[in-house]
């Protein structure tokens, strides 16, 4: 029995804050949509992705971005295992055999570099005097056989070695398994830090050299032939929904893959200042040229 007004209010105060706990208690929790993406290595060692993450979740708050880096090959390959959503990519002749067999699907191409071929300072092969990038692995291969050099590959079916693999086809040379030719199944960062403290040369993308070259990693190693207009050194990225995925996932796998492509302009500006020029190119305007480009690549029989 309440006796007087004081423990009335003090019923009431206690039957109040049990009502208001129990509602607190029933209502939905906060929920936190988990995007997985594989990628390569040359894409997120920059913080580009982090930059593009970070932008996307301000217009969706409840979506965390998360990256698993790994060469093109492993990040294909974690598609296909279904352990991620979104692939970002750069190795047409492979993105083409995981078309063709469903694992991806929606490709949107939202960038491109061009492949830069690294070495001492010294350039012992004289690539930087090349006609083009066959040229430039020729040079490297000659001197490699007479013992003034050797060649970092990265080894790990990326993006970045499946071009290299095809230039030394269409130079008409085989160099794996000579004593020059260090295979490291690495990937791009390691593989440079590999070749400067080796003095060897290496195939790089440029935004990864750049990234290290400022960070004061690989001293002593020189963009030594860059070449914009030789179609070997084309580097084109792309984006791509993981077939097998569903529910709010798949559905803010597509939001992250279009808003990428449509904020291109954002992607050339990252890095910008701080390296005084662009990591990445858009593709916006030289779609038809770059997708031509791509289908080039993709065709080559590996």
């Amino acid at each position: 029995m309440i006796r007087n007004a004081g423990e009335a209010v003090l019923v009431f105060a206690i039957a109040a804050l049990v009502s208001l706990t129990t509602y607190y208690v029933f209502l939905p929790q906060h929920q936190v949509v988990r995007v997985r993406v594989s990628t390569t290595t040359s894409l997120y060692a920059t913080g580009l992705l982090d930059h593009l993450a970070s932008a996307f979740s301000k217009e969706y708050p409840d979506v965390r971005v998360e990256f698993i880096a790994g060469g093109t090959g492993a990040a294909l390959k974690i598609a296909e295992r279904g352990e991620v959503c979104v692939v970002l990519v750069h190795a047409p002749s492979l993105e083409k055999r995981y078309l063709e067999r469903g694992v991806v699907e929606g490709g949107r191409i939202f960038a491109y570099d061009h492949f830069v071929l690294v070495g001492p300072s010294s350039d012992p092969a004289n690539v930087s005097r090349a006609a083009d990038l066959v040229d430039a692995f020729r040079r490297i291969y000659d001197a490699g056989e007479s013992g003034r050099l050797s060649f970092v590959s990265r080894g790990d079916d990326s993006g970045t070695h499946v071009r290299e693999l095809r230039v030394w086809r269409e130079a008409g040379l085989d160099p794996r398994g000579v004593a020059w030719y260090r295979d490291c199944g690495c990937g791009m960062s390691e593989a440079l830090i590999m070749a400067s403290e080796l003095n060897s040369y290496t195939l790089s993308d440029p935004g990864t050299y750049l990234t290290l070259r400022k960070s004061g990693r690989v001293r002593g190693l020189e963009a030594l032939y860059v070449n914009e207009n030789d179609s070997l050194t084309v580097n084109v990225y792309s984006a791509y929904v993981v077939s097998g995925c569903g529910g709010d996932e798949r559905r803010y796998a597509e939001l992250l893959v279009d808003f990428i492509y449509a904020n291109q302009e954002l992607v050339e500006a990252f890095g910008v200042g701080e390296y005084g020029e662009p990591l990445l190119r858009h593709v916006r305007g030289r779609e038809s040229e770059v997708q031509g480009l791509w289908s080039s690549l993709a065709s080559e029989q590996r």
